[in-house]
C-alpha cells in the first residue's frame, strides 16, 4: 500500500536528482506489479562522476530525514548505481547502460507518474 510518507521519499529523490542535473528521470509504479518494492525512480548521468554525486545527494537528503538505504550497489565502479530504500529503487545509469539495460521497457506494463502528481 503506497502512503503518503513513501510518495513523500519518491518526491525528495527525484529533487535531490533533478538539483544534481540528472536527466530523462523517470517514476515508475511496480506496486501492482511486483512485491521488490512499490517505485522505481529511473534518471541517467552523463559521467561516473555526476552518477556518484547524485547518489550521494539522494543519500544526504535522506538522512537528514532519517531514512537510510537498505542496500546499495554500484558506488565503486558506477555505470549502473541502486539505492534501494525498500519502498522505492532509485537507478542512477550512464546512458549507455541505461539504454543496454532498459529498465523502462522491462516495466512497460506499469503506469509511470508525473511528479506533479505527488
Amino acid at each position: 500500500m503506497v502512503t503518503e510518507e513513501i510518495r513523500a521519499i519518491v518526491k525528495e529523490i527525484y529533487e535531490a536528482i533533478d538539483d544534481k542535473k540528472g536527466e530523462d528521470i523517470v517514476v515508475i509504479n511496480i506496486g501492482g506489479l511486483s512485491i521488490i518494492a512499490d517505485y522505481f525512480v529511473i534518471a541517467s548521468a552523463g559521467s561516473e562522476r555526476q552518477a556518484k554525486a547524485i547518489a550521494t545527494e539522494v543519500q544526504k537528503r535522506l538522512a537528514k530525514k532519517g531514512i537510510f538505504p537498505i542496500g546499495k550497489e554500484g558506488l565503486s565502479s558506477p555505470s549502473w548505481i541502486l539505492l534501494d530504500y525498500g519502498d522505492v529503487m532509485v537507478h542512477i545509469f550512464k546512458s549507455e547502460e541505461r539504454y543496454f539495460y532498459d529498465l523502462e521497457r522491462t516495466w512497460k506494463d506499469a503506469p509511470r507518474e508525473e511528479i506533479e502528481n505527488f
